[in-house]
């Protein structure tokens, strides 16, 4: 069906390329009235401008994935172990592990029951639930962090060191346990307030970002507010 189409529009376009036309032109005839006239067309050369499809125009898939023989240049790149930051040395306050209460950091430094606040190259232990949080029967923290909207709504006290620590980094990464959950918009207009932008994503994923960019941007510029993955919202 595609070749016949393809065949009709290639003879239509061949057509049209060889017809061409020149101004119409009026003309007198002698057998006919003074007040009519007959139209006479001739030839000119005009261009015929005609386009093909989009489907026609898109690339097939390769029929294989065979590259060919492995070249044997020593000056070949291996993209598998480029590391722009390899020479870079990791801060000592980036997470090794996120744990089901707690955190390991890279300076060998265990930190559990609590949340984590990563503040300008210094970890302070964080209860930030409105209770001091407790362990249930089966080891989850358990605390209250969501409003009546189910959004994660923490009070201004327990910010407090950010109102202390200067220049204020620049972005706030907020892990908010083992899901992704929505902050309360007085929580972010307070931290707006304060010159911080907000990146939002659960703990395994904030600890992750904040690693790279701490390590790349240093610790003056990034600081993160963690709860460990494995908490539990009370009633």
């Amino acid at each position: 069906m595609e070749r016949n189409i393809i065949s009709c529009t290639r003879s239509l376009s061949r057509s049209l390329e060889s017809i061409s036309w020149r101004p119409i032109v009026p003309v007198m005839s002698l057998r006919t009235p003074p007040t009519q006239t007959r139209i006479l067309l001739f030839r000119a050369s005009t261009r015929c401008l005609h386009t093909s499809l989009p489907v026609f125009m898109q690339s097939k898939p390769p029929k294989t994935r065979d590259r060919g023989p492995k070249s044997n240049e020593d000056t070949q790149t291996d993209f598998r172990e480029l590391d722009v930051l390899r020479n870079t040395v990791a801060p000592a306050t980036s997470i090794d592990a996120c744990t089901h209460d707690g955190f390991a950091l890279n300076n060998q430094v265990r930190i559990g029951g609590s949340g984590l606040l990563l503040i300008g190259g210094e970890a302070f232990r964080w209860w930030p639930w409105v209770k001091e949080g407790s362990l249930d029967s089966r080891g989850n923290m358990t605390g209250r962090l969501l409003n009546s909207k189910g959004q994660w709504e923490v009070q201004p006290e327990s910010w407090g060191v950010l109102e202390l620590v200067y220049p204020k980094p620049d972005l706030l990464i907020i892990g908010t346990g083992p899901n992704v959950t929505p902050i309360a918009p007085a929580v972010r207009k307070y931290l707006n307030a304060l010159g911080m932008r907000l990146e939002i994503q659960d703990t395994r994923n904030a600890a992750a970002q904040f690693n790279l960019l701490a390590t790349e941007r240093g610790v003056g510029q990034v600081a993160a507010a963690l709860i460990p993955i494995g908490w539990r919202e009370g009633r």
